[in-house]
């Protein structure tokens, strides 16, 4: 079982600290997933305090079948794709009101990125398809196994695979074998 199970079911008998372990834990993981769908940090950090606070509402709802960050990240691509339907239906800001938030978002990702294979590799993987970037995201950077990112992709295992084979084979084209995952 892992620690995530075991501090929910202490959560659960009524230890509050445990809950502050799943935060700590999971935070990051869940909101850069929530990320790789919004684009926007800010709104990734957000819908991730949403996704805990059903933990906390809806008790019952995880039943220990599957791995708790499986279950986080399955409701946090739900959310997310529902935040993303919600802001089809409003008004886009012009990009000339936005410029102060990009030169935010460019600063992060000056950090994030600080060397050149890195840089690389990031635009490389901005040019696939989403599901591809899902897949290479689930399975690379959080170390999903492929029936956990199956199961929150909502795909088979072999569709992830594949997904990832696509992925693998156009990165390499673009940056060279050195820098592919």
């Amino acid at each position: 079982m892992e620690h995530g199970e075991d501090s929910y079911r202490r959560f659960l008998e009524g230890d509050e600290s445990a809950f502050t372990e799943l935060v700590e834990v999971y935070r990051d993981p869940v909101t850069f997933f929530i990320q790789r769908y919004v684009h926007d940090l800010c709104t990734a950090e957000d819908i991730a305090m949403d996704v805990f606070m059903q933990l906390v509402l809806h008790p019952k709802r995880y039943r220990f079948d599957t791995p708790l960050k499986s279950y986080l990240l399955m409701m946090a691509r739900s959310r997310a794709i529902d935040w993303l339907r919600q802001q089809k239906r409003r008004p886009t800001v012009p990009l000339e009101d936005a410029e102060g938030w990009l030169a935010d978002a460019q600063s992060l990702e000056e950090t994030v990125l600080q060397n050149e294979r890195a840089r690389a590799l990031h635009k490389a993987l901005s040019t696939l398809p989403e599901d591809q970037q899902t897949a290479v995201h689930l399975i690379y950077f959080e170390q999903c196994s492929y029936a956990d990112a199956a199961k929150i992709m909502k795909k088979t295992a072999k569709q992830v695979d594949n997904l990832l084979y696509r992925a693998k084979k156009t990165l390499r084209e673009q940056i060279g074998e050195e820098v592919a995952v």
